[in-house]
């Protein structure tokens, strides 16, 4: 009986635990971009909260069983904060996933980019680009095969050239993609912010190859303040002479920004009672000059967007939805990437 009571009092204990503090959901393992995101950010927002964050890992095929998860379940605990990143985005535009971000409240998001390296001693002009696919990675597929392959060319041709001159590998996880490239068996890679401080900035073989631009609330792209002149559409006017256009770049604008825009967002239940209180929170360590510091040196200099604003940034990006770029990115989806994309109808 002891024994028992005993029990029951370590569970009504945990049970109390486990409702006093937050719980931060991630849709990966620990060490993937979003996870050391993830991390960076709990530290500094307790703080503000004045309450524990704790953060739990749901990892799964391509990052998609940890968002579902909240939605099915775990967004009924009122102190579940969901943190969603690129790769969710990219799913939600051609996969069938539960999750809709439109059913849910921002909690803020930080308004960042994915930045794209290559061996210095690369050429391709001469050999093929060796890149491994991955989760969110379609970006960066679009924005190589307009760079290497130019201006004016129909959706079938733009595939053909693809082929030609990518060699998408697949089946590789974070860390062998980067010891891969490393060592030079790769020749092109793509990070976070936050990652390519931590795995591109150090290696001596490499250099910044492009990034996508910062989101606007008008739908245009900026350049990155932190890695100026890289921009994907810069570059390729310097190399065309013209800005990138037509039914390609329209699916390239709408997947990147899916992926870029709501790469490191925190989401809470709609009408959640915890919700200003986690925004105040925010807002607060978004202004605090040390914790703005901290973060600055990991992740980069970028601007949050929180509260309803973060629900705005959403309306605009429902806004690049077409059924002609949905159209286009399945087809290369499944002709180029080999990815089993399926054409959704988003309302």
């Amino acid at each position: 009986m002891k024994k028992i009571i005993i029990t029951a009092l370590m569970s009504i204990l945990f049970s109390a635990q486990a409702f006093a503090n937050y719980t931060m959901v991630v849709p990966q393992k620990p060490g993937g971009g979003t996870s050391v995101w993830a991390q960076i950010v709990a530290t500094e927002l307790e703080k503000y909260l004045d309450e524990k964050i704790i953060i739990k890992h749901i990892p799964g095929a391509r990052d998609i069983p940890g968002f579902n998860k909240f939605h099915n379940d775990l967004q009924f605990n009122e102190k579940t904060i969901m943190v969603s990143h690129g790769g969710n985005g990219v799913a939600f535009l051609q996969e069938n996933v539960d999750y809709d971000y439109r059913k849910y409240d921002s909690v803020g998001m930080m308004n960042l980019n994915i930045i794209a390296a290559k061996r210095k001693d690369s050429n391709f002009s001469s050999e093929k680009v060796k890149f491994a696919s991955g989760s969110g990675m379609v970006p960066e597929a679009f924005a190589m095969t307009m760079l290497l392959c130019g201006p004016d060319k129909s959706v079938d041709e733009y595939i053909q050239c693809f082929n030609e001159k990518v060699y998408w590998v697949k089946g590789m996880s974070g860390g062998q993609r980067r010891l891969s490239f490393k060592n030079g068996e790769l020749n092109g890679t793509r990070e976070n912010p936050a990652a390519f401080i931590k795995h591109v900035l150090s290696n001596k073989n490499a250099e910044l190859w492009f990034h996508h631009g910062i989101l606007q609330e008008d739908g245009t792209h900026s350049d990155d303040p932190n890695y100026p002149g890289y921009q994907f559409e810069i570059l390729f006017k310097e190399l065309y002479g013209t800005y990138p256009n037509g039914e390609f770049y329209n699916a390239y604008k709408l997947v990147k920004s899916f992926r870029d825009g709501l790469q490191k967002a925190m989401w809470m239940s709609k009408n959640n009672p915890h919700i200003n209180t986690v925004r105040s929170a925010l807002n607060e360590m978004s202004k605090n000059p040390e914790s703005v510091a901290i973060i600055k040196e990991k992740v980069g200099n970028y601007e949050w967007i929180i509260g309803e604003n973060g629900n705005a940034h959403v309306n605009t990006l429902v806004g690049f939805i077409s059924d002609k770029a949905l159209d286009v990115l399945v087809k290369f989806n499944n002709e180029a990437l080999g990815l089993n994309s399926i054409r959704k109808n988003i309302n």
